[in-house]
């Protein structure tokens, strides 16, 4: 064999190692790279697990976002609603409080008659303490002459006092024989005795003031339990009253009234009176 030859193989050998190294190195590369890729691979598919885990947790959070703004909407219209109810509210608590001035202010005018009748109550009592107090004087004295008187002057002032004594019983019969069949300044009876509910229809009445007056009067009656005012028609009115017991209507009424009345007429369950004008 020459030495070209030989040299030829030779080179053909360093050739072939070259090769094969090369061939390793790109197998080594290629399993590097499938390696790589591999890890690549389940890193893309852990990223698309936590993608897709992600995804849901949007959608979780987009539809409790929803949910939310419904709620919020629905929060508004109750608002909105509250409002207007609020302003209704409003509205009637002003005119309740415009009511109540207007209470107040006709409360004190009733205040005002009251003390104006409180007033006038109180000048006829003391009219009537005055008269009763002159006419004691006059018997005081009467009886004084009658001590000092001799003889017959004393028989006369006797007989003048007997006569006075004989008009005033007249008086009081003929007094209470009227009182019997017009205003019941009477005997009392059964009559006069009333239970349960009753209506006084009386009148005229000269202002608001006598009717509160009459109406405070039956209100003091001890076995009075409501008193109320359903009717107020062209200066005569009518109340409803209602007692716990028997009571003599007419004479606590007469004790306690502003005015004067006369008995027109008088049932089981209504009273007619009129004002002495």
């Amino acid at each position: 064999m020459s030495a070209d030859v030989r040299f030829r193989r030779s080179l053909l050998g360093y050739r072939r190692r070259d090769v094969d190294r090369a061939i390793d190195e790109q197998d080594a590369e290629l399993r590097a790279m499938a390696s790589s890729l591999a890890a690549a691979e389940r890193s893309a598919a852990e990223r698309g697990v936590e993608i897709a885990e992600r995804e849901a947790e949007v959608a979780r959070v987009a539809r409790r976002i929803e949910e939310i703004e419904q709620v919020a909407n629905r929060l508004a219209e109750r608002v909105v609603e509250r409002e207007r109810a609020l302003r209704v509210v409003r509205r009637e608590l002003e005119r309740a409080r415009e009511r109540g001035e207007e209470g107040s202010r006709a409360l004190a005018l009733l205040a005002e008659d009251l003390r104006a009748v409180r007033r006038q109550a109180r000048g006829q009592a003391t009219r009537m303490r005055l008269r009763a107090l002159r006419e004691a004087a006059m018997v005081t004295e009467r009886a004084g002459e009658l001590r000092a008187a001799p003889g017959k002057e004393s028989e006369g002032l006797i007989e003048a006092l007997r006569e006075a004594v004989a008009r005033v019983g007249a008086q009081a019969e003929e007094a209470a024989e009227e009182d019997a069949s017009l205003n019941g300044h009477r005997e009392r009876g059964a009559s006069d005795v009333f239970e349960g509910l009753v209506e006084v229809d009386v009148g005229p009445l000269g202002d608001f003031s006598q009717l509160v007056g009459f109406e405070d009067a039956a209100a003091e009656i001890g076995a009075t339990s409501e008193v109320s005012v359903k009717r107020f028609t062209r200066g005569r009115a009518t109340l409803a009253m209602r007692f716990k017991h028997p009571v003599e209507l007419l004479r606590e009424l007469e004790e306690r009234a502003p005015f004067e009345f006369r008995v027109r007429d008088t049932r089981a369950n209504r009273i007619v009176l009129d004002v002495d004008e």
